[in-house]
């Protein structure tokens, strides 16, 4: 599926067609932000990393991503290196040396929620950016993180939010837009790394790489 910027936006100038190696919607709506037209195509690959680090685990597990659907594209095309742009991301919640990721069931987003009630945890966004130039395929990986303190719940609190459906689908129990937000009492670092998507972060290194121009 194709997805345009809307026409209110800032246009950019691409050199290179660009792929979101992810179904996540959020990171969908917020490459939409950036002003970049985009198609959307997803591989199965086992995320698995020998990574102890935070940032470098979500940084693997991005390329991973982006690499699976890369190879994806070009075995399609037949082609020894593709002429698209394959942006991968990985999120991932951190809380005092533990990974919360996407709750299993009601108890599992119960006690996720309980360990971030109260306390101030750090969330991670890797990417990984693949792109051609001078005839092979280069990659750029970076991460950027966050530092989210959520206030003291009370325990109807913490049961009424996962009694909700907002929690299973994302890292940590929670989305930072929904209603999970008034919860939170700070955010030190890039609002949209909690969302999924570092923007201004990755509108930079698109534009070192000259994959896109104002």
């Amino acid at each position: 599926m194709c997805y345009s910027k809307k026409k209110e936006m800032c246009e950019m100038k691409q050199q290179y067609p660009i792929i979101l190696a992810s179904n996540s919607p959020r990171r969908r709506e917020l490459l939409e932000l950036m002003g970049v037209s985009f198609t959307v195509k997803v591989s199965d690959v086992k995320e698995i990393t020998t990574e102890l680090e935070p940032g470098k685990i979500v940084s693997e597990l991005a390329s991973l991503k982006a690499n699976a659907t890369y190879a994806s594209v070009c075995f399609e095309q037949n082609a020894g290196v593709s002429q698209e742009v394959v942006i991968g991301s990985d999120t991932m919640v951190w809380l005092d040396g533990e990974i919360l990721g996407k709750p299993k069931d009601f108890a599992d987003a119960k006690r996720m929620i309980s360990l971030l009630s109260g306390n101030t945890h750090q969330v991670y966004t890797g990417v990984s950016v693949l792109y051609p130039n001078a005839g092979h395929m280069e990659e750029i990986r970076f991460f950027v993180s966050a530092d989210v303190s959520v206030q003291k719940m009370s325990e109807s609190e913490i049961t009424s939010y996962c009694e909700s459906n907002e929690p299973y689908d994302k890292a940590g129990g929670y989305g930072i837009q929904g209603a999970f937000s008034r919860y939170i009492t700070s955010i030190k670092g890039d609002y949209y790394t909690i969302m999924g998507l570092p923007v201004n972060e990755l509108y930079n290194k698109l534009k070192e790489i000259h994959v896109l121009f104002v």
